[in-house]
């Protein structure tokens, strides 16, 4: 017997049309918890509020998990955008550490306006959605990007272990702040430092 695939639409593989659906979810998804929080959202709801029927919903994400995942990789990758275009400068501005130490300042205060956002960061990093999994490497990967971008004008050594750090100590502060384990303040101020320490000349 054949088995059916039933793994999601790959995105580049998407029409206009099935990528404007997609974003509809993504929307609505970020809408419900921004209302209502990541607990109590249910794939139904976000398919009423997105006009994208229940079972068409599935060819574009594997559960809510996936959802989710992808829509916070979205959400985060134009929150990156903003950020790099803040702290990029002219040669002989700012040095690398000073620009990373504002980029993730502005980034938890972007979070702090948004907690909802925040707290569905830290929900789906426990996902086992191989599907979600893949949107939060993706996520990730955006992280580095703009941190090359931002470290690019006064390289530092190990470039790649220090992304890696700076991104897990994001992760770590935000999840210490949503989980109630820690204040805001500490939060920023520990991941700055964080920064300070990985890119002191």
């Amino acid at each position: 017997m054949t088995r059916v695939d039933l793994s999601p639409r790959p995105v580049e593989a998407m029409s206009p049309r099935q990528l404007e659906r997609r974003r509809s979810l993504i929307a609505a998804a970020l809408a419900l918890v921004n209302e209502s929080g990541v607990e109590r959202l249910q794939m139904k709801q976000v398919c009423e509020r997105s006009g994208v029927a229940l079972g068409t919903a599935y060819r574009y994400f594997s559960s809510k998990d996936h959802l989710l995942a992808a829509a916070i990789a979205d959400w985060h990758r134009l929150l990156l955008a903003d950020l790099t275009a803040e702290q990029r400068g002219p040669r002989g501005g700012p040095t690398s550490t000073d620009r990373v130490v504002r980029f993730v300042r502005h980034g938890m205060r972007a979070y702090q306006r948004q907690p909802q956002l925040a707290r569905l960061r830290v929900a789906v990093s426990a996902s086992t959605d191989p599907f979600a999994s893949e949107a939060l490497q993706g996520m990730a990967r955006a992280d580095r990007a703009a941190l090359d971008t931002l470290m690019a004008q006064h390289p530092s050594p190990g470039g790649d272990l220090v992304r890696h750090i700076v991104g897990h100590a994001w992760q770590g502060e935000l999840t210490a702040w949503v989980t109630g384990r820690t204040t805001l303040d500490d939060a920023r101020h520990r991941l700055e430092e964080v920064v300070r320490l990985v890119l002191a000349p």
